[in-house]
């Protein structure tokens, strides 16, 4: 018998889930309580568990828990546990190891010569080769996360000093990582050559701060100062920030998606106005995808900036046909087999005054399984809606993303089995319309897409991955392999 958190369940698989989030702080005495509000704001990055270690001059202090950010860190208690001025903190869904206690960051560990926390965003894809290899040394894994690779490659480093044996374990790993690690003296922060996932670095009255997205930056006040390049390695402790690139130059492919859904749409990201660019998306997709209609409903929230894009270049009434619940939990139950159906009602709700008897366009960031789409679907033409056009704010989603984004098996996406015009049949909508791979581009700043070398990574959309997929291939990671032989970069 199916109940309303499994109708919930299943709506929740149909969406795109959020990667993590990572925030740090070097020089402040309320650092805990500093990093706790950089957390909620980026909240959206990941909503199953967050953790803080901060230290205090003396000892390492570590508090990480299931939940949200508001029901875990905001008791004074957890709080005043974090002692000292400088601390780091995760929010995370689970995208590599499986979710449970064991696998919340940062991970900490007692090293050779001192306390040793990291947070990642992102996703290694040669970690369990690494992984392997580092067993069969003799190393022992305590949890099933490819981050605790980072650690154990620290660890059996044998360059001389922290710095070095950091690099050491950065060149050993290959996919999208943005890194924020913390020592008794240093805070470091480093993003991959190719710079996949965000990190900016922001002052706030002197001291350093680290943080996936400028949104937590604002939350607190703080300045932006510059976005950590792709390949950069920033080392921060009392006498200021250092810049080192441990890795040879890479064209940069940063994940497009961000701009789509991702990031707030109040951050900047790599010097872009996350909201500007999906009102672009939105005028774009109006451009290319043009139909005879009365009104623009955006499916919220995520498809609003680009709804309202679209409106305003087609000339159409820009209306809030779709209410969202914001308030329903994971833990929302009610027994009986009558309600197994309701899944999206109780989280969006069609405002029929605005519906009824109108010809609409549903703008929506993406399609994934299409179930989801296909309750919205319906759930307008009951309201009375006369005609249902929907539009896709991104290409068709056709390939899995490995590098840290929480996606279903490529044969479960639609667009990856269906053609646009079987996906319309399926969801039940007059006609579908996604934006092009040119127009996502012409969106961000873009000519067009290269296709030779393009200039993000878009591999969930055109399926061309920027890194070997080593793990997921089944081959052997020989580079890094022969460097933990030698433990030398």
């Amino acid at each position: 018998m199916a109940d309303a958190s499994t109708a919930l369940s299943a709506e929740a698989d149909d969406h795109f889930h959020d990667e993590c989030g990572v925030f740090g702080i070097f020089g402040r005495q309320d650092a805990a309580a500093i990093v706790t509000l950089g957390l909620h704001a980026l909240q959206h990055r990941g909503q199953e568990a967050a953790g803080i270690v901060s230290y205090d001059g003396t000892q390492f202090h570590v508090e990480r828990h299931i939940g949200l950010i508001g029901d875990t860190f905001t008791k004074q208690s957890v709080i005043d546990r974090l002692k000292g001025n400088r601390a780091i903190g995760h929010t995370r869904y689970a995208t590599t190891g499986g979710a449970g206690m064991r696998n919340v960051q940062p991970f900490f560990a007692e090293l050779a010569d001192g306390g040793f926390a990291v947070a990642h965003n992102g996703n290694l894809t040669n970690a369990m080769t690494v992984q392997r290899a580092l067993q069969k040394q003799g190393a022992i894994f305590s949890s099933t996360s490819d981050t605790e690779t980072l650690l154990h490659l620290v660890a059996v480093s044998k360059e001389r000093d922290l710095n070095a044996r950091f690099i050491d374990a950065v060149r050993q790993v290959e996919g999208a990582f943005s890194l924020v690690a913390l020592s008794s003296k240093k805070m470091i922060g480093c993003r991959d050559p190719l710079g996949i996932r965000p990190l900016v670095l922001g002052d706030l009255d002197g001291a350093w701060i680290l943080a996936s997205e400028t949104c937590a930056l604002d939350i607190i006040g703080a300045r932006f100062v510059r976005d950590i390049k792709p390949g950069e390695m920033v080392v921060i402790t009392s006498k200021g920030v250092e810049s080192h690139f441990p890795f040879e130059p890479q064209k940069p492919r940063f994940c497009i998606f961000e701009y789509v859904y991702f990031a707030r749409p109040d951050s900047s990201v790599e010097g872009r106005n996350v909201y500007d660019v999906r009102k672009r998306i939105g005028a774009e997709l109006a451009r290319e995808s043009p139909v005879d209609a009365d009104i623009v409903v955006p499916v919220p929230d995520s498809g609003t900036p680009a709804a309202i894009g679209y409106s305003q270049e087609a000339g159409l009434p820009f209306e809030l046909g779709i209410i969202r619940n914001h308030y329903v939990g994971r833990t929302f139950i009610s027994p009986g087999d009558s309600i197994r159906h309701m899944g999206v009602k109780l989280k969006h709700n069609a405002n029929r005054r605005m519906i009824e008897g109108k010809r609409v366009v549903l703008v929506d960031d993406s399609i994934v399984r299409g179930t989801t789409s296909q309750k919205i679907v319906q759930m307008v033409r009951d309201a009375g809606a006369r005609e249902v056009h929907m539009r896709i704010a991104s290409p068709p989603t056709r390939s899995s993303c490995f590098y840290g984004v929480d996606t279903p098996e490529k044969s479960k996406l639609l667009a990856s089995r269906m053609s646009v015009e079987e996906m319309a049949e399926f969801i039940r909508v007059d006609t579908l319309g996604f934006l092009s791979m040119d127009g996502l581009y012409r969106a961000v700043g873009e000519a067009s897409r290269n296709d030779e070398q393009p200039q993000y990574c878009d591999a969930c959309f055109s399926g061309q991955y920027p890194t070997r997929l080593l793990d997921h291939e089944g081959a052997d990671n020989v580079r890094s392999l022969s460097l933990l032989a030698t433990g030398g970069a």
